[in-house]
């Protein structure tokens, strides 16, 4: 490999000759690695240099006493140290006391009114600079034939980056291996459910969420692992793009600002215009003779125009704003620079983020549904706290079995795990496996006495292909036969299905039935619900061994239920919706979620009541 080879800046070319397009054999010989060895750790030394670190552009930093000096660009500022140096030539002049009082008073003001300003944005900047810390420091990559870790700055195209579940993705990369490998993108394209991953390469036009084959700087990985070939690092990345558009963004003054300028030279005006008035009005009624009696007249003139400019003002404004800083801050929210606290206060309308904004970015189970009925699932998130309710009366018989049968295949055809700490509760997995184990708990099954009856013998894992996972598993009450457990898209696993679990006993499928539970499905997409359904099967005890059981055992399966579950939205987020409208604040939802899912979201926000939702295209 060599440094002098041409090894291609990705984003900076046409959309139709990225990465995602070419096979992984192409994007290796591009960029002139080896997807086993990977770069040698001087090739990778030549490319840093070369290509620069692998972090996001700065500005430049403003040395401390350029950022207290801009505290005196006001216009209003200005005009009062005017006022405080003519003060000071007029004691120097008249000597009527022992100091200039006045000047000081009003250099004073001004003197605090900047040092309040350059505190508070200190502040702020130390914050900002705490949360840039926060990001992900380390990758594992493959360097000269061996798993090193390096700094994630160090990154360089062609690197060989190991992707594990957990990690935070340090750099735009091309998917050369995947083994189950899935990735939550809501921060880069708004999609609130992880992104499965795999080798293919795929159409050009294919828009950013649609890249199955690339995983994204910033972004974290949910489940599975893999490989990548690092395409782009630092501003080349997509997050990078976002960063320069940012950067390359107009300074813009806000109302407040424009208000005090125009306060400012209007001021400076009236001052110019009492001078010059009350200098020409004694000149003119007076008898003025000699040079000293002149100048006193024009000491007279600028001391009264001095007395109308406001030195309370600026002060008054920063300690308004600085109090709005603090009050920001107590809610989480921090603020750089004060001007943009008043900027808030003339806000029209306001454009949020869906998924993790106004949502939870968190799976929840709304509704389960079985041959005997529906029942509805209360509460949000993944704490297991919520109720279930039946409209046709209380949960028993029939319904009562087939509820507890579906969620404990749910519960156990499943590789996540419910978390706790400090009474927040959290998902290790993916996050629609969390919510089906949540939604189990709520029904009073506890994770310790199903793992106890039902030990996991096999696994067939979840692929794009089949779209269906199944877990294989003993049954103590049971010791003759295992029992396969299946879960996927209804639509797919339907086809897999030959009967129907109605209380305890399984009914034969008919086409009529068939259309019924597909038309369900589609009732609950209609809902903005994302859908998934449960089915089992009994197994002989002798059917083989773990390593023998794969795909074939999906079918013949007895189908269990349907199952909706949403991102629901945050709890306070409607209260904040009725807050923005009531201030006469037109909120808006941008989201690159589907259409039907945006428009349930809105109405139940109160953000539109029409179930509307405007795409890109239309």
């Amino acid at each position: 490999m060599s440094a002098h080879a041409k090894i291609p800046v990705w984003p900076n070319r046409p959309s139709g000759t990225g990465p995602h397009v070419l096979s992984v054999a192409q994007v290796l010989s591009a960029l002139d690695t080896d997807a086993r060895s990977g770069l040698s750790e001087a090739e990778a030394a030549q490319r840093l240099e070369r290509f620069g670190t692998n972090a996001l552009a700065t500005e430049k930093p403003v040395p401390a006493w350029r950022k207290f000096l801009s505290q005196f660009t006001n216009i209003l500022v200005l005009l009062l140290l005017a006022a405080s140096l003519v003060s000071a030539t007029l004691w120097l002049y008249e000597r009527d006391s022992a100091l200039p009082y006045e000047a000081m008073a009003i250099f004073t003001i001004v003197l605090l009114n900047a040092v309040m300003g350059y505190v508070q944005e200190a502040h702020a900047e130390k914050a900002v600079a705490e949360l840039r810390e926060m990001s992900a420091a380390h990758a594992n990559v493959v360097r000269d034939g061996e798993r090193r870790e390096v700094a994630a700055t160090e990154l360089v195209p062609g690197d060989i980056v190991l992707l594990e579940e957990g990690d935070t993705i340090p750099a735009d990369g091309r998917v050369i291996e995947s083994t189950l490998l899935q990735a939550a993108e809501a921060a880069l394209t708004g999609e609130s459910l992880p992104v499965a991953k795999d080798t293919t390469a795929i159409a050009a036009e294919a828009a950013l969420g649609d890249r199955h084959n690339m995983v994204f700087s910033g972004t974290a990985l949910t489940y599975g692992h893999g490989r990548a070939v690092v395409t782009a690092t630092g501003m080349h990345t997509e997050m990078g793009h976002i960063a320069g558009m940012l950067q390359a963004a107009p300074q813009e003054t806000t109302p407040l600002q424009k208000e005090l300028d125009r306060v400012g030279k209007l001021l400076g005006l009236i001052v110019v215009l009492i001078a010059v008035a009350m200098i020409g009005t004694i000149l003119l009624v007076e008898e003025v003779n000699g040079f000293a009696a002149i100048f006193d007249v024009l000491i007279l003139g600028v001391a009264l125009a001095v007395a109308a400019v406001p030195e309370g003002l600026p002060a008054v404004v920063t300690a308004v704003l600085s109090l709005g800083v603090q009050r920001m801050a107590k809610r989480y929210a921090v603020v750089r620079h004060l001007a943009a606290v008043e900027t808030l206060g003339s806000a029209s309308v306001i454009a949020s983020d869906k998924t993790g904004t106004l949502t939870k970015n968190e799976m929840t189970v709304r509704v389960l549904i079985t041959a005997s009925g529906r029942v509805s699932f209360t509460g949000t998130g993944y704490a297991p706290q919520g109720e279930i309710m039946h409209d046709g009366g209380p949960i028993e018989g029939p319904l009562r079995s087939e509820l507890v049968r579906a969620l404990t295949a749910a519960d156990r055809a499943n590789n996540a795990a419910l978390q706790e700490d400090g009474g927040r509760w959290t998902v290790q997995g993916d996050p629609t496996e969390g919510a089906l184990i949540v939604a189990a708990r709520k029904a009073g099954l506890e994770s310790e006495a199903l793992e106890a009856r039902f030990a996991r013998v096999a696994e067939v894992p979840f692929s794009s292909e089949r779209k269906l996972m199944t877990t294989v598993h003993t049954d103590t009450e049971r010791q003759e036969h295992l029992l396969a457990l299946t879960k996927g898209a209804p639509d797919v696993l339907l086809g897999h299905c030959s009967h129907e679990l109605v209380g305890k006993q399984a009914r034969a499928l008919t086409d009529k039935r068939r259309a019924e539970i597909l038309e369900q499905n589609e009732r609950l997409a209609g809902e903005a619900l994302r859908t998934l359904a449960v089915a089992f099967r009994s197994l002989p005890r002798s059917y083989g061994g773990a390593d023998e059981i794969d795909g074939a055992i999906e079918k013949d399966l007895v189908l269990l239920g349907l199952i909706g579950m949403i991102d629901p939205p945050r709890d306070e987020a409607k209260d904040a919706v009725g807050r923005a409208r009531s201030a006469g604040i037109r909120p808006l939802m941008i989201t690159g979620d589907h259409p039907t899912t945006v428009a349930v979201i809105a109405a139940e926000l109160c953000i539109s009541s029409e179930r509307e939702a405007v795409t890109g295209a239309g």
